[in-house]
């Protein structure tokens, strides 16, 4: 069978994916849905007219959401309702092409236009008993994609009307949003206003408008936008949070209406560190506690083991905690140049005669003899050491011995454990980038920095960040201008907070038990095929 271009095309993505034409269609995975979303809201009237007209047709009406995932059906039969649900064609199943192949929700989503789809046209062997037509649903004012309205039958019933049908009743619902919109804004808009009577600083934050009063534009800036809304999403009420310049606030969140937006009235509190630690700590890359213990570590001169993965910040650590003393560095990673004799004589000329602090870099990459050497040292010696290694639970043998010596311990997290630090530590990376510059992020710019993987850390970000300000000398650094080192896919859309925690310790238990799926199920406390279930939505390969 010759494949018109777009379907052909939509094939060759399906196989790339690694789908197959007999894989099944009855396994995909449901997950709960928000039945008060601003798309259902508005499509609902148009669905249930639409529904009055199909009755008694063996035709029905699938809405889908902006991740593609089934949202609301209307039938005419229950036949077809029946027959829906033997290919997991409900409410909660995500149809993207590379899970259901090429249809008329998964394909209209991935080239964002209309698309009909008839029997032997379908990748699925099981989808080409159906005849459908789909078409995406783009917000009039910020075309954003909102969703996927399809209309599907069986074979026998295709019928040439049923495109400019749907294209009719999107229209509508595109108006509807636009409508909704309006209103939110308007609520939105009056929330603010009367939340000025009670506070001096209030900022209001919708889906696609953003308002403050003088004194929140002097308070927050628009990398802290990510942050609040991050927070707003798993807590409500009040909070102390530290925005990006560095000042504590108290928070109080609260939802207007249904979709509407959130409302934040913000005051701030007296700083807790003196002025001149807190003038240090404004241009720091480190969680504020652990700065803390570090500059605390450094006024009784005590020594401390650094840990956490490359690019979490450990060589910065050890400067904060030398702070005006001298400091010397002895890297664990020179031992293969310089020979395990020398370095071990550079290691006892720093203990025996450096007035600051010796910082020993890599200790887990130390051959064991020498771990049992430093470890002798730590022992013997006076000198102010400070040990940088690798995250404590990967410590071994000699090197776990080492760790030993030194009981006060600063664990750095990875980059992905701090999302609601990525906006403030954007910002101060990009300073250190480019300095003296006007550049700045977008909200949306820091909304993908906060969706990514990071697993070079603060290391990986820096350079990131570098990359786009050498297209810019002034102005917005967008979403865009991150591209193509920070792609998010629509295929892969951003995981909320909640997803975020579950993808990040399934794959840190996988990771500890060497990729063993039986071992890190137990290790998490789940039955192996939830461990599986989970990995599939998260995307989590292997």
């Amino acid at each position: 069978m010759e494949l018109r271009l777009e379907i052909a095309q939509s094939w060759r993505r399906a196989e790339l994916s690694g789908l197959k034409p007999s894989s099944p269609a009855d396994r995909l995975e449901v997950r709960d849905i928000d039945t008060s979303s601003r798309l259902l809201r508005a499509a609902t009237p148009v669905l249930d007219e639409i529904a009055r007209h199909l009755d008694d047709t063996r035709l029905c009406v699938v809405l889908a959401d902006r991740d593609s995932r089934i949202v609301a059906r209307r039938f005419g039969k229950r036949s077809v309702e029946r027959v829906l649900d033997s290919v997991s064609a409900v409410p909660g199943c995500q149809f993207t092409e590379e899970t259901s192949g090429t249809n008329s929700i998964a394909t209209p989503y991935e080239v964002r236009r209309g698309v009909a789809v008839h029997g032997d046209e379908h990748y699925l062997e099981a989808f080409k008993q159906f005849t459908c037509y789909g078409h995406p649903i783009v917000h009039p004012a910020t075309k954003r994609l909102e969703g996927v309205l399809d209309i599907t039958g069986l074979v026998e019933d295709t019928n040439p009307l049923l495109g400019p049908f749907l294209a009719h009743a999107v229209a509508d619902i595109e108006q509807r949003l636009l409508d909704g919109s309006n209103q939110a804004q308007q609520r939105l808009l009056a929330a603010f206003q009367a939340a000025q009577h009670r506070s001096s600083a209030v900022l209001a934050l919708g889906e696609d408008v953003v308002l403050a009063n003088s004194t929140a534009v002097d308070l927050v800036d628009a990398c802290d936008h990510a942050l609040l809304r991050e927070v707003s999403r798993t807590r409500r009420g009040v909070r102390r949070l530290r925005l990006s310049s560095g000042t504590e606030v108290e928070v109080r969140m609260e939802a207007v209406s249904v979709n509407a937006g959130m409302l934040f009235e913000l005051a701030p509190l007296r700083p807790t560190y003196p002025a001149h630690v807190r003038r240090r700590a404004l241009g720091g890359v480190l969680p504020a506690d652990a700065e803390d213990r570090l500059r605390r570590s450094s006024l009784a001169r005590r020594r401390v083991l650094v840990a956490g993965e490359p690019g979490t910040g450990r060589t910065a650590a050890t400067a904060v905690l030398a702070g005006a003393e001298p400091l010397a560095r002895l890297d664990a990673a020179d031992v293969p140049v310089l020979g395990e004799a020398a370095w071990c004589t550079r290691l006892e000329e720093l203990a025996a005669g450096h007035p600051g602090l010796v910082a020993v870099q890599d200790v887990h990459l130390l051959p064991a003899v020498l771990a049992a050497r430093l470890a002798r040292l730590l022992d013997t010696s006076p000198a102010w050491f400070v040990l940088t290694s690798g995250p404590l639970a990967e410590l071994r043998d000699e090197h776990a011995a080492l760790a030993a010596r030194v009981h006060r311990r600063v664990e750095l997290p990875p980059l992905r454990e701090r999302r609601a630090d990525i906006p403030a530590l954007a910002r101060t990376l990009l300073g250190g980038v480019r300095g003296g510059t006007s550049l700045r992020l977008t909200a949306g710019a820091l909304e993908l920095l906060a969706a990514q993987p990071w697993p070079g850390n603060l290391r990986e970000l820096e350079t990131v960040l570098e990359e786009a300000a050498q297209s810019r000398s002034a102005g917005d650094i967008t979403a865009r201008d991150l591209a193509p080192s920070c792609q998010v896919s629509a295929a892969s859309p951003q995981l909320t907070g909640w997803e975020q925690a579950e993808h990040d310790a399934i794959t840190k238990a996988l990771a500890a038990v060497g990729g063993n799926k039986v071992h890190a199920a137990k290790q998490l406390g789940i039955s192996r095929s939830t461990l599986y279930n989970r990995m599939r939505a998260l995307r989590i390969s292997g």
